[in-house]
């Protein structure tokens, strides 16, 4: 079923049309009022000549009345239908009303100076900072900005962000020479010290291990010996063998200077050095990186850590109760504060928007105010013409009710004066 004019009006507009019904009717009432006491006048003034200035008064409130009810009504449509030239001035110069209205926003509003300024004197990061340091207000944005990021995140391209996890895998991390980076870190960690601590793990873990697995030795040695060797000494062998690995592993814990733990530092040593100026090392390592790392590989390596990110990123911002969102809230929270709090960031804070608002209002200036031009023209004559009349059409009949009063005093006015010169 389709819905009246009054029905598509907004509360607002359906409220200033009953008001300016009611101003149309006082207007009315008056001409009405004027056009009576008219006729009493002219009627009595015959017999009683203090009723002409009546009549003149009256007489002059009609005309007033009636020429200021044709000005309003020229300037949404023509006066009882007729198409009298130099009427209904707002439905046939629409458009242009539209480009001037569009080109004094564009002069007078949408200048830089003027941009600067306003925001200048409106402190926007400390009114910012204070609304977002309450918690609520934070848990608020945190709440309404997950759904937005979620629709992005299911709004992209799998395929396209995976080609590009890729392309910046490819170009930042296996198209560089891995040797000298890590060459150079191996020799900070050695220079440092920092690996005797992997060193002692590794340690430990043999002599956990020799201690739990004892018999692993049991004919480690003895099966490689003549079959005429007593089994008696093949047994001795094999535990001298095993007791001498667990010596071996207990002097490496006790003494942080062992030559084993020496020979390690310098292995190390030289391979930092190899890996950072030996071409045949960094040749050996590349190529391992090629293999490990060949373009398919890399696909499927992208492929997985977007799906396994995206899926992540989706669960943590449909839980309200998520680590994502709670720290997501209490990070806003904490820069509300700093922006209610630090001065010297709130300048910068300022300073940086008002630039970026002036820069965006001096070149698209043109662009936004375009908006209300292309928003009239497509606007219909008559329904800009019932728009700009409910705005402003009260005050006008007020303007039709002033033209009453000044008319029946003029009227008055001239009857008199001229009476008193002429008789």
């Amino acid at each position: 079923m389709a819905r009246t004019p009054t029905e598509l009006l907004s509360p607002a507009d359906q409220r200033r049309r009953r008001d300016l019904r009611v101003m149309k009717a006082v207007a009315a009432g008056a001409l009405v009022f004027m056009a009576v006491v008219f006729v009493i006048a002219f009627a009595l003034q015959q017999q009683y000549p203090a009723w002409a200035y009546v009549r003149a008064a009256a007489e002059g409130g009609m005309v007033g009345a009636l020429a200021d009810w044709f000005a309003v009504t020229a300037l949404f449509r023509h006066p009882l239908g007729i198409p009298i030239p130099h009427t209904a001035i707002i439905p046939r110069r629409k458009d242009e009303i539209g480009r001037t209205l569009g080109e004094f926003v564009e002069t007078n509003f949408l200048e830089g100076e003027v941009v600067r300024t306003k925001l200048t004197q409106t402190e926007i990061a400390r009114r910012a900072g204070e609304w977002l340091r309450d918690p609520a207000h934070a848990e608020t944005v945190s709440r309404e900005a997950a759904p937005v990021v979620a629709g992005i995140l299911r709004a992209l391209s799998d395929d396209e962000v995976q080609d590009l996890i890729a392309d910046l895998a490819r170009e930042h991390l296996l198209s560089p020479e891995w040797g000298p980076t890590l060459g150079g870190w191996l020799e900070r960690v050695v220079d440092a010290g920092a690996h005797r601590g992997a060193v002692d793990l590794g340690v430990d873990s043999i002599a956990t291990w020799l201690a739990a697995n004892r018999e692993s030795f049991s004919g480690l040695v003895s099966r490689r010996l003549p079959s005429w060797v007593p089994s008696v000494a093949m047994r001795l062998i094999d535990d001298t063998v095993y007791h001498e690995a667990v010596k071996f592993i207990e002097a490496v814990q006790a003494d942080p200077a062992h030559p084993a733990r020496l020979a390690i530092d310098r292995y190390l040593g030289r391979l930092a050095g190899n890996l950072q100026h030996d071409p045949a090392t960094i040749g050996r390592l590349e190529d391992a990186k090629s293999a490990v790392f060949d373009s398919p590989r890399v696909r499927e390596l992208a492929a997985e850590a977007w799906n396994t990110a995206k899926a992540g990123l989706l669960r943590a911002l449909e839980d309200p109760e998520s680590s994502l969102r709670r720290r997501a809230a209490a990070a806003l929270q904490e820069v509300g504060g700093r922006l209610a709090t630090d001065e010297a960031l709130q300048r910068r804070v300022d300073g940086r928007l008002v630039d970026a608002a002036v820069i965006v209002v001096e070149r698209y200036r043109h662009d936004i105010a375009s908006i209300i031009t292309d928003t009239v023209e497509r606007w219909d004559a008559e329904e800009t013409s019932e728009k700009i009349e409910l705005m402003v059409g009260r005050d006008l009949q007020y303007i039709r009710l002033n033209g009453t009063i000044v008319g029946a005093l003029a009227g008055l006015v001239i009857f008199t004066v001229a009476h008193a010169i002429l008789g």
